[in-house]
């Protein structure tokens, strides 16, 4: 695939209201009523699909991308095409992220043209869904180790389980927990026990796919949802875990081990029993490991 030139969109000067003296293109109502459509929505990838049908009349269009920091999200139905043509989107000196066009065939200057003043009524639409979007994302963060928290885990397992019955696909559930982190807390103190709890976050961050969803319920409680999972999977992951807590100097440290709650969707399952499986086998296996027996 080829890339063209990198062009930059600079609107310092822009006001909606004035923008329909631009060009001939613009003295339409076709920029307002495309600026009126986009503000109806906080979700980028629904702005980027509402904006792809209007600029697919003028390029060869077969996918979009839009980029800022960690944002990445494309329009539905992305295909191949021969060539990229890349968009700096700028408000006032402001970046607001790289679009990028997915194309067959070049872009002419006169669709440039077109495309360019189309981008002014995209901006203000896709910033306000960026800021929307890193908002909801804090939101639904865990602050001490970045990964998503109860409420996220709740939205993201209902999704897992309605994909996983549509397509009949395997998903997998994982709960756990450090033994004995209170004494940790106790003897070492708070201090320690949070770096203990940062540390044990990216072990299951390193022992998952990128498919797979890692989550802090709060306390030393962790969950991971495993898609497309195969009856193997959730057996890996937890080698894994068990590798990567003796691998971490201060995990090692702290002789920090974990106990694991495991099993799979079936098919009468809602979210709430799916998880009350889980956290059953959790509570089975931590009552194993503080009597020291362990089970198969």
């Amino acid at each position: 695939m080829q890339t063209l030139n990198i062009l930059d969109t600079h609107l310092s000067d822009f006001n909606p209201l004035r923008a329909f003296d631009t060009s001939n293109f613009e003295k339409t109502n076709l920029g307002l009523g495309l600026l009126e459509q986009l503000q109806t929505s906080l979700d980028i990838e629904s702005i980027l699909n509402m904006f792809a049908m209007e600029a697919s009349k003028f390029v060869d269009l077969s996918g979009m991308y839009f980029k800022k920091d960690k944002i990445k999200k494309s329009i539905r139905g992305n295909r191949k095409g021969k060539y990229e043509q890349i968009f700096e989107l700028s408000i006032a000196g402001e970046f607001i992220g790289i679009l990028t066009y997915v194309v067959n065939s070049p872009i002419s200057l006169a669709s440039y043209k077109i495309l360019n003043g189309l981008h002014k009524y995209l901006v203000y639409p896709l910033k306000n869904a960026s800021q929307y979007y890193q908002a909801m994302k804090l939101a639904m963060q865990d602050p001490l180790t970045g990964l998503g928290n109860r409420r996220y885990f709740d939205e993201q397992l209902s999704r897992a389980m309605y994909h996983g019955k549509r397509h009949s696909s395997e998903v997998g559930l994982i709960v756990c927990d450090l033994d004995k982190f209170k004494v940790i807390n106790d003897n070492f103190g708070h201090n320690i026990g949070d770096k203990v709890l940062f540390h044990f976050a990216n072990a299951l961050r390193s022992s998952v796919r990128h498919s797979d969803s890692v989550f802090r319920f709060g306390g030393d409680e962790f969950s991971i949802i495993v898609e497309s999972a195969c009856k193997q999977s959730l057996i890996v992951i937890e080698n894994r875990i068990n590798d990567a807590l003796s691998q971490d100097t201060l995990l090692a440290k702290y002789q920090v081990l974990t106990s694991l709650g495991m099993t799979f969707m079936n098919s009468t399952d809602s979210d709430k029993s799916f998880f009350k499986r889980a956290d059953q086998l959790l509570y089975k296996n931590k009552q194993c490991v503080e009597r020291n027996i362990s089970i198969v």
